[in-house]
């Protein structure tokens, strides 16, 4: 196997070229941006599951499972519990199963691996949000909720692997704001 140091700048990489590649495939048009969030909602977890096989890191695997079957299934029981109508008139608008997949991916990396992983796969997985809005899939409540329900999910679920920094996204919806939370452990 690899040394970790030389996959982390390989898969984070790979990531940003995949967005890319799919970005630029669309041109200006949507259809590039709604591809890149059908991809990279699959993608964020599997640089996910292959940064925690790259590490043999079998525990977080599991998490990164449970983290991914548990936010899929809050998400898609508050899809039928709420039912929304989207804004292209479908169907189950609240929350977005796509966000959901790319914040559990993402939410992972870093409760697991810390901000080097996590905030590249954030800037990923935002984008992913922000294609199903432009593609008129979905609303920025539909795009939070499942960010919530992601990353809830994931910092129940994941152990950090290295405890020293920790990096935590905050949002006070009443307010509209966002902000980090930051500790560090000398």
């Amino acid at each position: 196997m690899p040394h970790i140091k030389t996959l982390r700048p390989c898969l984070l990489g790979l990531m940003a070229l995949l967005g890319a590649m799919t970005a630029s495939a669309g041109g200006a048009r949507a259809g590039g941006l709604e591809t890149y969030g059908d991809i990279t909602r699959f993608a964020l977890t599997g640089v996910a599951a292959l940064s925690s096989a790259a590490k043999e890191d079998k525990k977080g695997l599991f998490q990164l499972g449970a983290t991914v079957v548990v936010s899929y299934g809050v998400t898609f029981g508050l899809k039928r519990a709420v039912d929304n109508t989207r804004p292209n008139g479908g169907k189950y608008s609240f929350p977005s199963g796509h966000m959901t997949n790319a914040m559990a991916g993402a939410s992972y990396l870093h409760y697991r691996y810390g901000w080097k992983y996590g905030l590249p796969a954030y800037a990923a997985a935002s984008m992913v949000g922000i294609a199903r809005i432009k593609g008129n899939f979905h609303r920025w409540e539909d795009i939070l909720g499942a960010a919530m329900v992601a990353n809830l999910t994931a910092f129940l679920m994941t152990d950090k692997l290295n405890n020293n920094i920790s990096l935590m996204p905050v949002f006070d919806a009443r307010k509209k704001n966002f902000g980090l939370l930051a500790s560090m452990r000398f």
